[in-house]
């Protein structure tokens, strides 16, 4: 078994990338395709699991110990910053040799793998190498995060145009209902624009809503 592979990444930090991980990690299992679910680069936890504890808890999954948490969390570092300037301040870089062999080793363990992205697109994972090449370099399918609220439509027409330059194939747009403005109308306005972009411009890909967690 060598699972397919999806990135998920998001127009923003804090846009939900870990909710949509951990839920479509469980809808999968529930329709009976084994999926795990990695985060290669975490920040800003000095202890524990970070976000695969959350994906676990929306999966409904015991929580990995031992070997397969270090496979599923192969990158850690304590401040809360991008990545490349977090391992700065612990006198690192982020090895990405390291992220590439867990990652091998859990996606023989499954039919599909996400590996849910830190920040944005355009986040430097070192000071010469974005999250955007390292996705590109490996051909992995995007899932990518977005929402209602003000301003999510330029920073996903951004992030759409990024992956476009690159030639990456963007798998699923999630909407995430709860980062929504309150006004109903600019929400269904920015979902609807959405579907509409993707049917023109990306007409393989697929438009999901992520419900209220």
């Amino acid at each position: 078994m060598s699972a397919r592979v999806f990135f998920v990444s998001g127009i923003d930090t804090d846009i939900g990338k870990t909710y949509a991980t951990g839920y479509l990690a469980r809808l999968w299992n529930d329709e009976g395709i084994v999926t795990l679910t990695q985060k290669p680069v975490q920040t800003g936890v000095e202890s524990g699991l970070g976000d695969i504890a959350t994906h676990c808890a929306l999966m409904g999954t015991p929580l990995p110990s031992g070997e397969e948490a270090a496979l599923r969390l192969p990158q850690v570092f304590a401040y809360p910053a991008s990545p490349h300037f977090a391992a700065q301040k612990e006198g690192k870089e982020v090895d990405v040799e390291a992220i590439d062999a867990a990652t091998a080793q859990l996606a023989l363990r499954c039919e599909r793998l996400l590996l849910e992205g830190a920040g944005g697109l355009m986040v430097p994972l070192t000071p010469t190498f974005l999250q955007v090449d390292f996705i590109a370099q490996r051909g992995y399918e995007v899932i990518l995060v977005t929402s209602g609220r003000l301003g999510s439509i330029n920073h996903t027409l951004l992030s759409l145009e990024a992956l476009h330059v690159r030639g990456l194939k963007l798998h699923t747009l999630v909407f995430n209902e709860g980062f929504s403005e309150e006004n109903k109308e600019i929400t269904s306005a920015t979902q609807v624009y959405f579907q509409t972009y993707l049917s023109t411009h990306f007409p393989q890909s697929t438009f999901i809503t992520l419900p209220f967690l």
